[in-house]
């Protein structure tokens, strides 16, 4: 549209929203209760066309849908509003019209991943909006008019009563997320009544339950649901699609992309479960399909991928995972796929939920994924989410879900059911109760209070009713228990870690294959002889290795004779120490044999077949592998497959040889006392567990422990309280170990003997499991390792990389050091508190942040080349 000119569209598309229509000058606008805003110039500066997975260079004029003008009537009414629509409908756009149309009030956006707040940051500054970010390890502009953040940003203010004008909760089925959706409960329920809420999600199948919620807290809520895709999407077989011209000697799923790309179905999303299976198909895509017209990178971006990731971009190829740096995904990879310059595009799942951009087509390989050490299965929900990234508005007529067989169903897609999570914010509750109990009011009251607010289908069960009688009695119980002598230690059992990482009683030991058996090492089980370790008590040679990576195993290498230098051509002199270690068998085996034995000089081949036989019993069951000769030396190398060693057998069957192991004392209770079973977490008791792990006295008010603790999420704070009570603990070792907090598994091949934060944790709440906040002892995400390699690669940057294998890659360093200093962040904007060690570590906090200086510009970005920016056609022609 150019200067002047009117809309191309009927009018007659906004009859029912608008109550005066003016024309103005050069566009057109609504006015309505004095609140103005022009639905024409929304997209035309730099003559954009905004989608909600991106930006598509159009001269075209967006018109909003009937169900996004009526979420902005309510919006305008100063109402709440749940809207529901499928992924790519145009959700964001709602949001997009509202601060276009001159929204005066502050408005903070909130989105599940640091990735998404960045990129929609930048996608909004573009724009020429006034923008912020907020995402704990960062604070860019927070002063802005618009911020983009991740919502525990923002859980503090808002528990304080402070809120901005506007809310907005993309993707809020995070609701009923197993660890997150706490903090987005408790959000949403504080929210002060001045701001308004917007929630957008095309994952939930009974939103209106939600804004029965908020009504019900006294907001004034409205649903807004749409269910048509703007884009349909149709289930493809994949053999259904049009053959290879060769098939033979390419893996399945290039088979399949091939395929679909001669369709016309490209650009293609590929959904994989792990990591390496990404960079598998990845690779096997770029060096298998035909060829293409490459992709040319220019040196910055160049430099940026790395030579493996270039070669895969040239080929029009990538995977999509977070071991890959920020840089190299928003970066290049998205901005990439976003301008239609990539064909194929593999992405793991556990980044379904962070993918901001669409393609034609979509496959999901399976459903089963990792985090850390659990593997889970995707939800109807998730699978609606991925493939509901098919189909570009405004490129395609529709989109396509590819599926093999035995492999995830588009029927299987579907919104669902978000219910109540069955855990609860101990962090807000002590903060609720902490302040009532300093301004003189009853903390149980203020805990019943918030809790009402909640989204919750049954009340909490607190339990204070029964603590407080309990505690009134308890030195009665005690007295009354006085006189009874018992010996502890019969109370106690021993309990092993099994081969699936749970714990069990230990049974007897009985003797294994070794061949058979697992052996620990860190937090891993691994095959036996793949362990060096598995043969130190072997008191038999030296180590000898045979194998690499994963088919690596271990025997051991014994001297047994030696070439003489004069006499005895032709034969082996015997060595002192094996002739002796033979002599010692036979002496207490088989004395008669002894003589046959006990000459010198042997041929080589009388000495493998009358010794050979006899290694098993030589060398504590190791068998003669060869022999070889080193430096005039004979030796024999033995395999222990065959051997047998004591170990535990599991539930599973399992034969292990070094199992963690425990004590746990089973509750004795007398048959002629009647006691009530101290000191165990009850479910049906929430301040019972509370009192156990010293987050509350007597009187349900919460502790120095307790305080501190609010101050964080989840178990973090368990952690960083129990390590601040532990005075011979540095205050600057604290702050470094408070890494491993967020690590997760992948850090675990660095970690030495263990951190000192992850032993004290255990030392003060034994090997109690809270779900959700803690696992046998330490916070869930805690994992030993990372804060060895943050220190050696801040000391040593130009080495970093020998930190990384298969299993840790540099989005996972990068990802950690993020997670480390948003908690060190997060610490040095906590409340105070008069205690000199907490002081001290918020002291260490700024220091190590550098007082937290907000940050000048968001990390920088290559932009694309001008050749990049034009769409690329992934089509393959059949005669290719």
């Amino acid at each position: 549209m150019t200067q002047g000119s009117r809309p191309s569209f009927p009018i007659t598309l906004l009859r029912e929203q608008a109550t005066m229509i003016f024309i103005i000058g050069s566009g057109w606008k609504l006015k309505q209760e004095g609140f103005a805003f022009s639905i024409f110039s929304l997209s035309l500066g730099k003559n954009q066309l905004m989608q909600e997975e991106g930006k598509v260079l159009d001269q075209r004029m967006l018109v909003p849908d009937l169900w996004q003008q009526q979420a902005l009537r309510h919006l305008r009414d100063g109402r709440d509003v749940v809207l529901h629509a499928p992924t790519g409908a145009g959700k964001t756009y709602v949001f997009e019209m509202i601060i276009d149309s001159g929204w005066r009030g502050r408005a903070i956006y909130t989105v599940p991943t640091r990735a998404l707040a960045n990129d929609k940051a930048r996608e909004w500054m573009e724009k020429g909006w006034d923008v912020g970010v907020c995402t704990g390890d960062l604070r860019f502009r927070p002063e802005a008019k618009v911020i983009v953040a991740t919502l525990e940003t923002q859980r503090a203010a808002i528990l304080k009563g402070e809120g901005p004008d506007l809310l907005v909760i993309d993707e809020y089925q995070m609701l009923g997320h197993l660890q997150r959706g706490v903090n987005y409960e408790v959000v949403l329920a504080m929210a002060p009544a001045k701001t308004q809420l917007l929630l957008m999600s095309g994952s939930v199948a009974n939103p209106e339950k939600v804004a029965d919620w908020l009504t019900g807290n006294q907001r004034k809520a409205e649903l807004v649901s749409e269910g048509k895709r703007p884009v349909p999407l149709e289930e493809i077989f994949a053999e259904a699609l049009p053959p290879c011209s060769s098939g033979s000697g390419r893996s399945h799923w290039t088979r399949i992309v091939e395929r679909a790309l001669r369709a016309n179905m490209g650009p293609i999303l590929i959904f994989a479960p792990k990591r390496l299976m990404a960079e598998d198909i990845a690779r096997k895509l770029a060096y298998e399909l035909p060829e293409d017209e490459p992709l040319s990178l220019t040196p910055e971006q160049k430099k940026l991928a790395g030579k493996h990731l270039s070669g895969l971009l040239k080929r029009r190829i990538a995977p999509h995972h977070s071991g890959l740096d920020y840089k190299q995904r928003a970066g290049l990879i998205e901005p990439l796929a976003k301008a239609g310059q990539l064909r194929t595009i593999v992405s793991t799942t556990g980044l379904g939920a962070g993918v901001n951009f669409s393609m034609r087509s979509v496959i999901v390989t399976d459903r089963e994924y990792r985090v850390g050490d659990e593997r889970f299965l995707l939800g109807p929900d998730e699978l609606l989410q991925m493939f509901g990234r098919a189909g570009r508005r405004g490129l395609d007529a529709r989109g396509y879900a590819i599926v093999a067989p035995r492999k995830p169903r588009l029927s299987e897609a579907r919104p669902l059911k978000l219910h109540p999570s069955n855990r609860v914010d101990w962090s807000s509750l002590l903060q609720f109760m902490r302040l009532a109990a300093e301004n003189e009011k009853s903390p149980i009251e203020a805990a019943r209070r918030l809790a009402e607010r909640l989204f919750r289908e049954e009340s909490i069960s607190f339990g204070f009713k029964a603590f407080m009688q309990k505690q009134r009695r308890q030195p009665a119980q005690k007295a009354n228990h006085s006189d009874e002598e018992r010996d502890s230690s019969r109370d106690e059992v021993i309990e092993m870690l099994n081969s699936e990482e749970r714990w069990e009683r230990r049974r007897g030991p009985v003797k294994v294959r070794l061949a058979d058996a697992l052996f620990r090492i860190g937090d891993e089980w691994r095959s036996a002889l793949s362990c060096p370790q598995s043969l130190e008590a072997v008191k038999a040679g030296s180590l000898w290795r045979r194998g690499k990576g994963k088919r690596r195993t271990y025997g051991r290498e014994l001297p047994v004779a030696r070439f003489p230098q004069e006499e005895g051509e032709g034969k082996v002199a015997l060595l002192k120490s094996f002739r002796r270690r033979v002599r010692d068998h036979f002496k207490s085996s088989n004395p008669k044999l002894l003589r046959r034995y006990s000459k010198k000089h042997w041929s080589l081949e009388a000495l493998e077949k009358q010794f050979g036989p006899l290694f098993p019993e030589l060398s504590c069951g190791g068998r003669l592998k060869e022999l070889i000769e080193r430096g005039g030396m004979v030796s024999a190398r033995l395999d222990y497959g065959e051997a047998h060693a004591y170990g535990w057998t599991d539930q599973r069957g399992a034969a292990l040889l070094n199992p963690p192991l425990r004590k746990r004392r089973q509750d004795w209770v007398s048959p002629f006392v009647k006691t009530d079973k101290d000191n165990q977490f009850r479910d049906d008791s929430l301040v019972e567990t509370w009192h156990g792990l010293g987050l509350v006295d007597g009187e349900a008010s919460p502790t120095r422990r307790g305080i501190i603790f609010s101050f964080f999420h989840q178990g973090e704070g368990l952690a960083v309280a129990a390590a601040l009570e532990d005075e011979a603990y540095l205050i600057e070792e604290l702050a470094q170990d408070l890494a491993n907090l967020r690590a997760g598994h992948r850090f675990a091949a660095l970690a030495g003997q263990g951190s000192r934060l992850g032993v004290t944790c255990r030392k003060i709440y034994g090997d109690v499991t809270c779900g959700g906040y803690l696992v046998r002892g330490v916070p869930p995400e805690y994992g030993d390792g990372a804060a060895e390699a943050i220190r050696e690669a801040l000391a040593h940057p130009e080495d970093k990389r020998n930190l990384f294998d298969d299993e840790l890659r540099p989005g996972d360093l990068e990802r950690a050091l993020l997670e480390w200093r948003s908690l060190l962040s997060l610490i040095a904007h906590a409340p105070a508190l008069k205690w000199n060690r907490w002081e001290a570590l918020q002291e260490q906090a700024r220091a190590l942040t550098d007082g937290d200086s907000h940050a000048t510009e968001l990390p920088k970005l290559p932009p694309l080349a001008r050749e990049q920016r034009k769409r690329h056609q992934s089509r393959l022609q059949r005669g290719r």
